[in-house]
């Protein structure tokens, strides 16, 4: 018999990381039938028969965001066996409001109070035994990051599962509530189990409407509530959380001491200067100039050099022995076999001078991804989130925007799906048509092909189309919120701030992983194809009047084609049918760009002193043109799974229609202005499209100045929760 565990907890209390502890490999994620929140699931480890289902972190049951509701009715429909509650230990208190919630759901709890080193290093205690006997479950002291009771806390939830003994509901409120839920309990009658008559009646009690459908429960409780609320001069929801948060209070101050010479953290002190009024943007940006330095420049340039020279170049020098490189091998291979000049050509010239273009940029990106998992890890990314927020909140958007930005900085994909998190419409909407502004990972090898290419590996390329990312954002904020459809005052924003500690070696190396097989896959996958694809367009024609393999390049199907639409992109300095094509192709995947380029120019080709042929590419563009190049490609419309993602999440193809046109318009006059007002400087001429680039400024400056039309005075309150 299969034992389902349901592993429950709030934000930032250490979940993550006891789902991955107690799964190990042995997990996969998917998303909830019917909606687009990511679920995870696993095997425990050393037992077949147990599974885990990590639910998504939340505060409480209640149905305000779609995280809610999909944990609420998984743990009312599914009947999971046992709920293993994690609890941050740090901030007890308030992560015992969604305990108290689940336990009123009738089903076993174990509760594992996360973090007891930052208890036990603040000199706070806590007596377990105690606590357990006042909630009436089993409570083990845990420690995730470091491993330390997180199997004992696993086999005591198991043991607990296996008894099947639910959870007897033994904190109560003050006689007159318990007086009004019982009157509740009583209507409810036999339309549900025994165990859960408390959730229900405190949910009818509090006016959850969606409660009542969820099985077909629709007693009138009406005169209940109107009376609760005329006597104690409150609303039913706020009554119940201050009942919920005084049984609490009363529980904890005979089991948590804390320490009364505490003195102030080292999380403190360090976020006085972090998260200073003056100096957050400026650490934030030499944070993110080091991220960059490092990941495209130095450290990450010189594994990508030894990868794109070596891997797939001529070869590399191993302890004194020379190791050919993917396409020699393949080369005398092909040579051996006697295959024919075709096959050749679409392995050599196609796959592999597309596919490994792409795959000579994963070094960069595996140190790009291992430098945001430690900042996520070590909690800097939260404050950053908190620190935006100061920003976006005067342009119209609250630093939950943010959010999803810090996510799609890995994948658009997800961090389009984050956006689900901010409850008012126009305001998720305005982040979805903006996350992906923010350089993703695909397009990583973009940025490092045009600052190696066309700028001799310059140190400030990389950080500043990160930063152009984030001015496109701000530019877009400001301008959408003074229309009508986008105007109105931002959601309000409530995050937590975790204690600052070093993340664990292996899960930094996880999620470095995670986000980088992610790549390889679409470069096995989409690339691939894509590559085949373009080096049939590339390699076939008319020539001398009939069809076949062409030698030269201009008489393709692919010039073909990339010259009906070269002219488009004229105004932009990169009018030459392959950089226009690699601009289109890349709408499939970003990391299509490179591969276009790799297969046009021959990357995966060798000069005879072994090095790379980029010569070819920096010979056919400006450094103004290139610039205005990667600008484009970093803020016009995302690729194929992004755009779908976008579709989810709008649920209207009207909406994605001009979520893509947004963008892309952004981008086109963004990459103009750039080219055109760059190449007036460096001693081009003056003409039309330098007087529609001034233009267009203007009119981006009238928009960014003028008073909006239904503008608000915003005066929303920004809270921070210290964890």
């Amino acid at each position: 018999m299969s034992i389902k565990i349901a592993l429950a907890g709030n934000p930032n209390s250490g979940k993550t990381t006891m789902f991955n502890a107690l799964t190990g490999a042995n997990q996969f994620v998917g998303n909830w039938p019917g909606v687009t929140v990511e679920k995870k699931e696993g095997k425990l480890k050393g037992h077949k028969d147990v599974g885990i289902m990590d639910l998504p972190g939340i505060y409480s049951l209640s149905p305000y965001t779609l995280e809610e509701v999909v944990a609420r009715n998984y743990l009312i429909n599914d009947n999971p066996d046992v709920i293993l509650n994690i609890v941050d230990g740090s901030n007890i208190e308030r992560n015992l409001y969604l305990t108290t919630q689940l336990i009123e759901l009738g089903i076993p709890v174990v509760v594992a109070v996360n973090m007891m080193d930052v208890v036990e290093k603040s000199g706070d205690t806590i007596d377990f035994g105690k606590l357990g006997k006042e909630l009436g479950c089993e409570v083990v002291p845990v420690s995730a990051l470091k491993g330390n009771g997180v199997k004992e806390a696993a086999e005591k939830a198991v043991k607990t599962a296996k008894r099947n003994s639910g959870v007897k509901i033994l904190h109560s409120f003050d006689n007159r509530l318990e007086e009004w839920l019982s009157e509740i309990e009583k209507r409810i009658g036999i339309n549900v189990p025994d165990e859960q008559k408390r959730f229900y009646a405190i949910k009818l009690f509090e006016g959850d409407n969606k409660i009542r459908n969820l099985m077909n429960i629709v007693p009138d409780v009406s005169d209940i509530v109107s009376k609760a609320e005329k006597e104690l001069d409150d609303d039913a929801e706020s009554i119940i959380t201050d009942a919920r948060y005084k049984y609490i209070s009363s529980i904890i101050g005979g089991c948590y001491k804390k320490n009364k010479k505490k003195k102030l953290t080292a999380s403190d002190k360090i976020d006085r200067v972090v998260t200073n009024r003056w100096l957050a943007l400026p650490i934030f940006a030499v944070v993110m100039l080091i991220v960059y330095y490092v990941s495209v420049t130095t450290v990450g340039a010189w594994a990508t050099d030894w990868a794109n020279d070596g891997v797939f170049g001529e070869g590399w020098n191993l302890f004194g022995i020379w190791v050919p490189g993917i396409p020699v091998l393949l080369e005398n291979l092909l040579n051996a076999i006697g295959t024919a000049d075709w096959i050749n050509s679409l392995i050599l010239e196609g796959i592999v001078a597309g596919v490994g273009a792409v795959l000579g940029f994963v070094p960069q990106m595996l140190v790009l991804f291992i430098f945001l998992a430690f900042l996520e890890g070590c909690g800097y990314m939260a404050r950053i989130a908190f620190i935006m927020d100061r920003i976006f909140r005067k342009f119209g958007l609250s630093g939950k925007s943010f959010i999803p930005m810090l996510i799609g900085s890995g994948c658009g994909v997800p961090g389009i799906m984050a956006s689900r998190t901010i409850e008012n419409d126009r305001d998720r909407k305005m982040t979805i048509m903006t996350t992906t502004f923010i350089p993703c990972g695909a397009k990583l090898p973009i940025i490092a092909l045009i600052a190696g290419a066309l700028f001799g590996g310059a140190w400030w390329v990389a950080p500043s189309a990160y930063f152009v990312g984030i001015a496109a954002i701000v530019v877009s904020g400001i301008i959408l919120k003074k229309t009508k459809m986008f105007s109105g005052d931002p959601a309000p924003f409530v995050m937590e701030l975790p204690q600052y500690h070093l993340p664990t070696v292996t899960n930094v190396l996880r999620s470095m992983w995670e986000r980088g097989w992610s790549f390889i896959k679409k470069a096995g996958t989409i690339i691939l194809l894509s590559t085949i694809v373009l080096w049939f367009l590339q390699g076939f024609g008319f020539e001398d009047g009939s069809f076949g393999m062409v030698e030269d390049l201009n008489n393709s199907v692919l010039a073909k084609i990339g010259g009906v639409i070269a002219p488009i992109f004229a105004p932009l300095g990169w009018g030459d049918w392959k950089a226009a094509v690699a601009a289109v192709t890349g709408l499939i995947a970003k990391e299509n760009v490179v591969g276009t380029f790799g297969v046009l120019y021959g990357f995966g080709e060798v000069a005879e002193d072994g090095a790379e042929i980029w010569g070819s590419l920096a010979a056919s563009y400006t450094a103004i043109a290139a610039y205005s190049f990667l600008v484009f490609n970093l803020l016009c419309a995302p690729c194929f799974a992004a755009i779908g993602a976008i579709k989810r999440e709008m649920n209207s193809a009207k909406w994605t229609w001009f979520a893509i046109g947004y963008q892309t318009v952004f981008a086109y006059t963004a990459a103009l202005a750039i080219y055109q007002i760059g190449n007036l400087f460096t001693g081009g001429e003056f003409g039309v499209w330098t007087v529609t680039a001034l233009l267009i400024i203007s009119a981006f400056i009238y928009l960014l100045f003028r008073p909006g039309k239904e503008s608000n005075t915003l005066k929303v309150n920004r809270k921070v929760m210290r964890v």
